[in-house]
This record gives C-alpha cells, sequence and structure tokens, in this order.
C-alpha cells in the first residue's frame, strides 16, 4: 500500500531534532513511505535548509518540498500539504519526534484488513533525553469508544494518526480553531461519518517537556479552550451538561500553577 508522510517545518526547529525525526521515518523503518512531503512554512535558518538538503540529496524525488513564503500556521501549512500529497494513505508526522521502526508497517496492515479511515497510535513523551520517559497518552482502541472519549479530550494522538486524504479533504481539512485544530478536525470527521481506530501501543515518542508544558497553559489558553468548547455545542456534538463540565474541567487545569498541571499530564493521561 503506497503512502505518504506529511510534516510541516518551521524556523524554530532544532537542526538535530529535524535529523533524528528524518532518520526514524526513513533510515529506521521497516516499511518505508513512497513519499515524504515537507512543508517549509515560511523562511527557515540556514542551518535548517542545509539539513533539508542533506536529506534532499539523499532521498531524491521521494522527498518534495513545498516552500511557503510566509509563516502560516501547522493548520494551513499541513492543508497545503495535504494536496499536494500522491497518495490516499497519508501518515502525519512532527519534526521534532520519533516514529519506532514499524510504526508504518503496523498502521498500514490495519488499513489493509479492516475497513477505517482513521488510525493513530499512542505515544510517549519526553524532554531531551528520549529514553527518559515523562508520559503516556493512552487512548481507547474502537471507534464507538471513541466518539464517547472525544465529547471530554482529544480522542486522536495527531503526531501518530495515519488517514485517508479523501476523507480529510471531504470534511474540509484543517481549519481554524487556534490551538485546537486537530481536535476540531476529528469531530467534524466523526459527524462526516469517518472510522476511527488506535493501535494498543506506542508508536511515536512526542517530544514535550515544560517547552509544551508552557503552550497548554495560561489563561488566554483557557480563553480558547472555552470558546472550542462552546463550537462543539454549537455543532451539537456535546450537550448543555457536556458543555459547562468540559469547561469546569479543562478551564482549571490552564489556570492553576504549572507545577500541578505538569503533575495532572504525568499522573492521569
Amino acid at each position: 500500500m503506497n503512502f505518504s508522510v506529511l510534516l510541516s517545518i518551521y524556523h524554530k526547529e532544532k537542526v538535530s531534532y529535524f535529523h533524528t525525526a528524518m532518520a526514524s521515518i526513513w533510515d529506521k523503518q521497516t516499511i518505508k513511505p513512497n513519499e515524504i512531503v515537507l512543508v517549509q512554512d515560511g523562511v527557515l535558518t540556514a542551518e535548517l535548509y542545509d539539513a533539508i538538503h542533506v536529506w534532499e540529496t539523499k532521498l531524491g524525488n521521494t522527498l518534495k518540498i513545498i516552500s511557503l513564503n510566509e509563516n502560516k500556521g501547522l493548520g494551513d501549512a499541513l492543508n497545503i500539504g495535504l494536496k499536494n500529497c500522491s497518495y490516499e494513505l497519508v501518515a502525519r508526522m512532527d519534526t521534532d519526534d520519533i516514529a519506532s521502526p514499524d510504526r508504518f508497517e503496523k498502521q498500514l496492515h490495519i488499513f489493509k484488513n479492516t475497513q477505517i479511515d482513521i488510525c493513530s497510535t499512542w505515544i510517549s513523551e519526553f524532554d531531551e533525553d528520549e529514553n527518559i520517559i515523562l508520559s503516556y497518552r493512552k487512548l481507547p482502541e474502537f471507534h464507538q469508544d471513541l466518539i464517547g472519549f472525544s465529547k471530554k479530550r482529544n480522542p486522536i494522538n495527531h503526531p501518530a494518526v495515519m488517514y485517508r486524504k479523501s476523507i480529510i479533504l471531504h470534511a474540509g481539512g484543517y481549519q481554524k480553531m487556534m490551538l485546537f485544530e486537530d481536535y476540531y478536525l476529528w469531530v467534524r470527521m466523526f459527524i462526516a461519518g469517518a472510522t476511527f481506530y488506535n493501535i494498543q501501543e506506542v508508536l511515536v515518542n512526542m517530544r514535550a517537556g515544560d517547552a509544551q508544558l508552557e503552550r497548554r497553559t495560561g489563561f488566554q489558553y483557557g480563553k480558547k479552550e472555552i470558546q472550542f468548547q462552546k463550537k462543539l455545542f454549537d455543532m451539537g456534538f456535546i450537550n448543555m451538561y457536556e458543555l459547562f463540565r468540559n469547561i469546569s474541567i479543562r478551564f482549571s487545569t490552564r489556570v492553576v500553577p504549572k507545577r500541578i498541571v505538569k503533575y495532572i499530564y504525568q499522573s492521569f493521561r
């Protein structure tokens, strides 16, 4: 089964992280992608351009580079990249994460043997040392359980997802919903009738730590959380009780001290 890998990179990425991510999706994979689509989201550093050139030389036409003149943000960059993917199956990957060697093999097996549209996996999270795991994000396996779960929390680990391009585009692709573009996409895909599945195994090691925690906390993040929950209610995806429950729980976790948020993420994910 032919498939593309879709990545987006911007100027703040570290060269060493990018090389490690690329090695994990090419050098170390049991099944290599037929195509890697890399969106350069705005002007990059000279060091990043040099790193990308190394992989361009190594992979030739397998690496398709899409250059954007200005930074558009992850959602818009992924929409552009998705339209340039040549194959129906598309695997997402972030340029600072590490895929397990058999990630694609196991996801392709699911697509080959079941009728699903979106297949993700569990993830582990680390800071600087990939061998020191800070937490895991384990999600329900089957579609019906994921519908219920999605009314409380994001049901899919985005950096580990593989999906059918056609149904993503049919649902409108990634749309403006700051900080929640992927969660918003999954909800619209549930509504559109897409079928979900999560492999019950860690197949991506995700770079997290204090930097990501910083982005997930604060009053402004809490306000965005409320706006997103109201959107889900307006769409009819959650009811009034679920709206107030989610706002009460999720807003409070955004504004408490960061050490408490860190404990919550490491203990209850």
